[in-house]
C-alpha cells in the first residue's frame, strides 16, 4: 500500500512537470539547433540557440535585424497542433517528420520595398548597413520585392549560401517561431 501511494505521487509529479514543460516550450522559450552555414559568420553549424516564443505567441513583428526561427513551409497554414508537435518533448519521443525550420535575419516588414543593387540590399531606397554579412552577394542586381501585410522578408548572413525569402518567398507572421535571445 505504501509503494502504491509513492508511485501515485511520482506519477502526479511527472505529469505536472510534463505539462509545465509543454507550456514553456510552446509559449515562452525553446531551444533550436542551427543546421547549415546560411548564418555564417554570426552563427555556426551545430550551434544551439534559445528562442523567445513571445513574438509567435502574441503575433507581433520582430525588429529589423532580429535573428528569427521560421517554419519554411510558407505555403501551408500552421495550426496550434503544429506548435504542440514542434515542442522538444515530442522531438525526444521520436516525432521526426519533415519539418524544416530555418534561422534567418529580418530584413523587411509589411510595406517595405526591398531591392538588390550593386550587390547590396536596399530597403525603401536606402542601403542597409549590414556588418554581419559574410561577403558581398553574387546575386544579380535588379530584383525587387514589396513585403505584403502579415509577412516579413528574411535573409541569411551568408547571402551566397542561404535559402531565404529570395527563394521561398515572404514569411507569414504565424510562421515566425520566435526570435533568438541566447
Amino acid at each position: 500500500m505504501f509503494l502504491l501511494k509513492i508511485a501515485k505521487e511520482w506519477i502526479g509529479t511527472i505529469a505536472i512537470s510534463f505539462v509545465l514543460a509543454m507550456i514553456v516550450g510552446i509559449f515562452l522559450i525553446q531551444p533550436y539547433k542551427v543546421d547549415g552555414h546560411s548564418m555564417d559568420p554570426t552563427l555556426r553549424d551545430g550551434q544551439r540557440v534559445f528562442v523567445s516564443k513571445l513574438p509567435h505567441t502574441f503575433s507581433y513583428y520582430p525588429n529589423y535585424g532580429d535573428i528569427v526561427i521560421i517554419d519554411s513551409r510558407v505555403h501551408r497554414h500552421r495550426s496550434f497542433m503544429d506548435d504542440v508537435m514542434d515542442n522538444p518533448l515530442f522531438q525526444l519521443m521520436g516525432n521526426n517528420d519533415d519539418r524544416t525550420f530555418y534561422v534567418k535575419r529580418v530584413i523587411g516588414k509589411p510595406g517595405d520595398v526591398l531591392e538588390l543593387k550593386d550587390h547590396e540590399v536596399y530597403r525603401n531606397g536606402e542601403p542597409l548597413d549590414e556588418p554581419y554579412v559574410k561577403e558581398a552577394m553574387e546575386q544579380s542586381d535588379g530584383e525587387r520585392w514589396v513585403v505584403p501585410d502579415g509577412h516579413i522578408f528574411v535573409m541569411g548572413d551568408n547571402r551566397n549560401n542561404s535559402e531565404d525569402s529570395r527563394a521561398i518567398g515572404f514569411i507569414p507572421l504565424d510562421h515566425v517561431m520566435g526570435k533568438k535571445v541566447l
